[in-house]
């Protein structure tokens, strides 16, 4: 295989999500057998370990996948974990039964593997924690994934097959989240650099004609449209003192 960025990352990827279906772990023989081919040294696999251990998975034994929750993560799993111990449990023959019945399209089969399939979530969604996004709105889109992971069901002929299935769904779902919750906080602070760029660009022009300035002198001495610059102003709530506001 060719050492270059992209496949070195789209391996670590794929490791990643290994990892997170086998109980947040990988071995050592995991990591050597997937770069095998580039002849890895020591130091380099290393700084590999060192990789998965920053994103807390753990290397020949479990990773902490509670280290990184927060106060109101730990305050819903409380109450939301309290909730699903008032359904029934399923004994290992049931779990086996309920699968096979759900392969074969029974919708109450179905419904209850959801049910048996909901702590899983739970433990999903912990390996995901700290990256930006609620242990709530992670369980939320993970629940819904795993419901929409039934539709499935029917080309799987195995339960094993299933429960990665549906597992990788789940996951696939959470990472959504994670990134829809960047991009939106990317876009927030866009948003606030804007505001705050107009407001200094205001203040300067307001000191130099000693009272607050309309957004069409503004856009004549800046970059900005007035488009632009009446959009700062809505963002901000109307607070730019010093940028009068238009009618006003």
């Amino acid at each position: 295989m060719e050492f270059n960025q992209a496949n070195f990352a789209r391996i670590l990827e794929q490791l990643k999500d290994n990892a997170r279906l086998q109980g947040n772990m990988l071995t050592s023989g995991e990591i050597s057998e997937a770069f095998d081919a580039w002849k890895l040294e020591e130091p380099q696999l290393l700084l590999i370990h060192e990789y998965f251990h920053k994103n807390h998975i753990g290397i020949d034994e479990p990773g902490d996948a509670e280290e990184n929750l927060s106060g109101d993560d730990v305050n819903f799993l409380e109450m939301y974990l309290a909730e699903l111990r008032e359904l029934p449990d399923a004994s290992d023959g049931e779990k086996r039964a309920v699968m096979m019945s759900a392969l074969a399209g029974d919708g109450s089969a179905q419904a209850r593997l959801v049910e048996i399939f909901l702590p899983q979530v739970v433990e999903i969604s912990k390996l995901y924690a700290g990256q930006g996004a609620l242990i709530e709105d992670l369980i939320g889109e993970g629940n819904v994934a795993l419901t929409m992971g039934l539709g499935e069901l029917h080309r799987l002929e195995q339960g094993s097959d299933a429960r990665e299935m549906l597992a990788k769904r789940v996951m696939d779902a959470m990472e959504a989240v994670i990134e829809a919750t960047a991009e939106g906080e990317l876009a927030d602070k866009k948003a606030e650099d804007r505001v705050n760029l107009v407001a200094k660009k205001a203040r300067e022009l307001a000191e130099v004609l000693h009272r607050k300035v309309t957004a069409h002198e503004l856009a004549e001495e800046t970059d900005f449209s007035v488009e632009e610059i009446e959009d700062a102003m809505r963002m901000s709530g109307y607070k730019i003192e010093d940028l009068r506001r238009s009618g006003g």
